[in-house]
């Protein structure tokens, strides 16, 4: 999430009532997670298993619980809760705007486009040409829609990431401040379900063709010409790169990447990254033909125990 002009670290730190190292001049031009950060950006980290990923990470400052050696070129904003500190500044640069109407005066929708009764669109979200938005789709705050982009009915985008740190007295969320981006020629079925990213974008290729009750979790990205079967479960921080295919009821961990052209048969869980151009099955996942072997062989086996 980029903020709409630079700030600088004494800003921010006033803005936290945090301590800090660096120059009070030192400028910051937004916030990211670990796996998404630029040069500019603050990352914040509050378990010291991730204090050196994260003050190597492109990340130019640094929130964090503790005050440890700055690395060269970079800023420390010192903290006693990065968490709460990083939720505070996504409020203030990227606050929620609640609608007055089901359509925001501020959204944009390009020519051509059918938007069909009981379609709520939020602030700030655009809509390119020759759409069509079917009844009962919710469209929330600052989502970008290609061209030539079909979305069945009860289908939701933009919901808040499912993000969570477990304190004494619950759990307490990560606010999202990032985007859905939807490329051209994308088609979403009925009761499909994409959040938007934390502080980045949630992302679906060009000419990707998703099922219905699909649910794509924080900051995924989907590649080109894609085909999701119903009832697949797609964790946060994922890549699926150009022209895979995933059939019904698949579910993948978070933080991995499908390789392209893969295809991942149904049931299937993904626990980790795999390569393209292969068939996958099972759970643990493996190579299609390989699994089912295994299975050959244990029916067999059980078999002649019973025999």
């Amino acid at each position: 999430m980029k903020f709409k002009k630079p700030q600088t670290l004494q800003q921010i730190a006033n803005l936290l009532s945090v301590s800090f190292v660096g120059s009070p001049n030192f400028l910051i031009t937004g916030i990211n997670e670990i796996h998404v950060v630029e040069e500019g950006d603050i990352v914040f980290v509050d378990n010291e298993k991730y204090y050196d990923k994260a003050l190597k990470s492109k990340a130019t400052t640094i929130l964090i619980n503790k005050k440890v050696d700055c690395p060269e070129g970079k800023a420390l904003l010192i903290s006693d809760d990065p968490f709460r500190d990083f939720n505070k500044i996504t409020k203030y640069f990227n606050p929620f705007i609640a609608s007055k109407n089901s359509i925001a005066d501020t959204a944009i929708i390009g020519k051509n486009t059918i938007v069909q009764p009981n379609v709520f669109i939020g602030e700030n979200v655009v809509i390119g040409d020759n759409c069509v938005i079917h009844s009962n789709v919710s469209i929330n705050n600052n989502c970008v829609i290609g061209n030539n982009v079909i979305i069945q009915s009860n289908t939701v985008l933009g919901s808040d990431a499912f993000y969570y740190k477990n304190r004494e007295d619950g759990f307490d969320r990560l606010l999202s401040g990032g985007r859905v981006v939807l490329k051209d020629n994308v088609e979403l079925g009925a009761s499909c379900t994409i959040d938007r990213g934390v502080t980045g974008d949630t992302t679906i290729g060009k000419g990707t063709k998703i099922d219905n009750q699909v649910h794509i979790g924080h900051d995924t990205i989907i590649g080109e010409k894609c085909l999701i079967a119903a009832q697949v479960g797609i964790a946060g921080c994922t890549i699926v790169e150009d022209e895979v295919t995933i059939w019904g009821q698949v579910g993948t961990n978070s933080g991995i990447t499908i390789g392209k052209k893969a295809v991942i048969l149904g049931q299937t869980g993904v626990t980790k990254s795999i390569e393209g151009g292969k068939k996958y099955f099972g759970t643990p996942i493996e190579e299609a033909r390989e699994k089912l072997k295994e299975l050959a062989q244990i029916k067999r086996l059980l078999k002649q125990k019973n025999s």
